[in-house]
């Protein structure tokens, strides 16, 4: 079986305040919003590639602290942390260099999921 990652989901209390940061923020283009069944549902990332899906509504919830991370690659983690930092947005763990080819640190989005940010060498 071969297998190609289609998108990761997110429950979110707000789709609004989310887009803003997934999309005005950290720059993710915005491929599709709809709504389905009573949920606002938007779908995230660069054409070709694997999606953030954010949804709104319905009875399930992702609490932040059930271990859920999303990450992202950056060409400069002292590049990311500056730019983020201008927008507002603190450093919530890191800069972290687990090796010498791997550098990483988190932010934190509006539910309070974390953002992993990392440069590979």
């Amino acid at each position: 079986m071969r297998l190609t990652l289609n998108w990761i989901t997110l429950r979110v209390r707000d789709l609004e305040t989310s887009l803003a940061f997934y999309h005005d923020l950290l720059g993710l283009p915005i491929q599709r919003r709809f709504e389905s069944r009573g949920k606002l549902i938007a779908m995230l990332g660069p054409e070709g590639q694997p999606k953030i899906e954010l949804i709104q509504g319905g009875d399930k919830a992702v609490r932040p602290d059930s271990g859920i991370s999303v990450g992202f690659e950056v060409e400069s983690v002292d590049a990311a942390i500056e730019e983020l930092r201008q927008k507002g947005i603190p450093v919530a763990r890191g800069p972290i260099e687990p090796n010498p080819h791997l550098r990483f640190f988190y932010i934190l989005d509006p539910d309070g999921f974390e953002v992993q940010l990392a440069q590979h060498r």
